[in-house]
């Protein structure tokens, strides 16, 4: 079995709730699902800071860039690769 680091977490009870339900959805665990949502945090998070570097180091995006981005994504997401 893989090493695994146990947390406990507190949540409100709504959310809690609506984590169980998304995991059921989905087929998985709890853990399974938690862990998903909080890989996928922070690769945001990664992803925002390098942004924010890129941007600091040669300007903010154009609005022609920003909308080829949202243009791309759209079309991954329609493929289902993101």
């Amino acid at each position: 079995m893989a090493q695994v680091d146990r947390l406990s977490v507190t949540m409100a009870p709504e959310i809690g709730a609506a984590v169980r339900e998304a995991a059921a959805r989905e087929g998985a665990s709890v853990s399974t699902w938690v862990t998903e949502a909080a890989a996928q945090r922070l690769r945001n998070d990664l992803l925002g800071r390098a942004l924010d570097q890129w941007e600091a180091e040669d300007g903010p995006f154009s609005a022609d860039e920003l909308n080829a981005a949202a243009e791309a994504l759209r079309g991954s997401r329609r493929r289902g690769a993101a």
